[in-house]
């Protein structure tokens, strides 16, 4: 995407927070997602078409799931997020969901990556834990850096950004 290069969206924050609402809302887990001229390739395991056991249970049927998101998708998700936060009284189609573990966790790597703005992002994530590649500029060029966030980490993050939203 194009984020801080002159794309309608200018932050990876609410972004990545649509992105993670999505994956809540199709129960999957152990994603990956790589950033594209265009939009996010995003991959994960979520429950076999026709399984009616929980994701949790050991013998539930999993797939991997692979699909694309482009930039009008995302602006049209985040949209619909804003108008479903907001609330007011105003119906947003579709069923209602609740805040999931992804939306809020990629919600705040999302604003780190605001804080780093690099060019472009990759990441996996098992286990609420994440590495992420970020393509960054230094004096010596573009190079990719590598960070990592714990299930701790992410938790704290999220602990303290529920505190500055009060």
């Amino acid at each position: 995407m194009r984020i801080y290069e002159g794309a309608p969206r200018q932050d990876y924050e609410e972004v990545l927070r649509s992105v993670g609402a999505i994956l809540d809302q199709r129960g999957m887990r152990e994603v990956t997602l790589t950033e594209t001229e265009d939009g996010f390739v995003v991959q994960g395991l979520a429950l076999s078409p026709g399984e009616d056991r929980q994701w949790n249970d050991p013998t539930a049927r999993l797939a991997k799931e692979t699909f694309f998101l482009r930039e009008d998708d995302l602006s049209r998700f985040m949209d619909e997020g804003v108008a479903r936060r907001q609330g007011g009284g105003r119906k947003v189609p579709g069923p209602r969901h609740p805040v999931g573990f992804y939306e809020t966790a990629l919600r705040v790597i999302g604003g780190y990556f605001d804080q780093q703005q690099p060019h472009d992002v990759f990441f996996f994530e098992q286990d609420h834990q994440f590495v992420v590649r970020l393509l960054m500029p230094t004096r010596a060029g573009l190079r990719h850096v590598l960070v990592e966030f714990t299930r701790e980490e992410i938790e704290a993050m999220i602990k303290s950004s529920e505190h500055g939203r009060t």
